[in-house]
């Protein structure tokens, strides 16, 4: 009897496991005669749980990003899923109903977040009534959540009537309503001082620790970032570089290191102080030694 060889196994899908998965992701604008690349090639893995910061300098693609995760905007290539959701393949009924259910969106201005005419009970109520929830679990739902967020005493007011940490919190409220899989905050701390602030990012904490809630977070703040376990920069619509945080023990402290981010195709972005200390330029010398590869620059010695 004739056998065949086995099949060699297949490699596990990228991010196969993850909640967010963002694999050679690219977007690009196209401006009249001018084009725009937003994204270049950006991959990213959140987990289940995680709660993660997105940092990087203005126009960097962050916002961009988070606009593709939220399904308002959609990629130009590459590959973009939520929660088993491909968000470059969806119709416009998939768009509505992904983000009805499946994530929620907390912007940096508060006034965009509520409206005006309602109270903070009736805000947070009006997704689960566009979603059919009954009327009893709609009020349990927003009883709970005014209640971790600090803010029930606002039930019964309009966002005239809070200050704007209240009303962010109210706001991550509103994102929460229908139970979604993924929190996006975009620069929610952005127009607040620093004890506010601190007051609605410890909000952000407490919904992914409380109820499980996986968060991500564009912040300019480095006061923000350093409170999560991990912090990924992007620059140059790529994610560049990771900092890894770990739990204090009992009597040590918290610890954090920082990685650079290699993507598929094997490319690394070197922190500009690393290339200015070496004169690294366009071309590099590359060694694989033992358990590193050596990074050297390519001047020629004199003589």
């Amino acid at each position: 009897m004739l056998r065949l060889p086995a099949a060699p196994p297949r490699e596990q899908e990228f991010g196969h496991d993850a909640l967010v998965v963002c694999d050679n992701l690219v977007r690009i604008y196209q401006s009249e005669t001018i084009e725009v690349q937003a994204l270049q090639g950006l991959d990213l893995l959140v987990h289940e749980g995680e709660m993660v910061a997105l940092v990087g300098a203005s126009g960097s693609g962050k916002s961009t990003l988070l606009n593709v995760l939220a399904g308002v905007d959609a990629p130009t290539a590459g590959r973009a899923r939520v929660a088993g959701h491909d968000l470059a393949d969806m119709s416009r009924t998939e768009q509505v109903r992904y983000r009805r259910h499946v994530v929620g969106f907390v912007r940096q201005q508060a006034s965009r977040n509520l409206v005006p005419y309602l109270t903070a009970s009736q805000v947070v109520d009006l997704p689960m009534t566009i979603a059919g929830l009954p009327r009893a679990r709609r009020g349990a739902r927003t009883e709970e959540l005014l209640e971790l967020l600090g803010v029930a005493h606002c039930t019964d007011r309009r966002p005239l009537q809070m200050s704007g940490g209240e009303q962010q919190r109210v706001a991550i409220a509103v994102a929460l309503a229908n139970e979604p899989r993924l929190l996006l905050a975009d620069e929610p701390t952005g127009e607040l001082d620093s004890a506010t602030a601190a007051e609605v990012f410890a909000a952000l904490r407490t919904v992914n620790r409380e109820l499980g809630a996986t968060v991500v977070v564009v912040t300019h703040d480095a006061a923000v970032s350093g409170q999560v376990a991990r912090t990924v920069a992007i620059r140059d619509g790529r994610t560049s570089s990771e900092v890894v945080r770990s739990d204090a023990d009992a009597g040590s402290p918290a610890t954090a290191e920082e990685y650079a981010v290699m993507d598929r195709a094997g490319r690394v972005q070197l922190p500009r102080e690393f290339r200015e200390a070496l004169e690294l330029t366009r071309r590099v010398r590359l060694a694989l030694a033992d358990d590193h590869v050596e990074i050297r620059s390519d001047r020629r010695e004199d003589g």
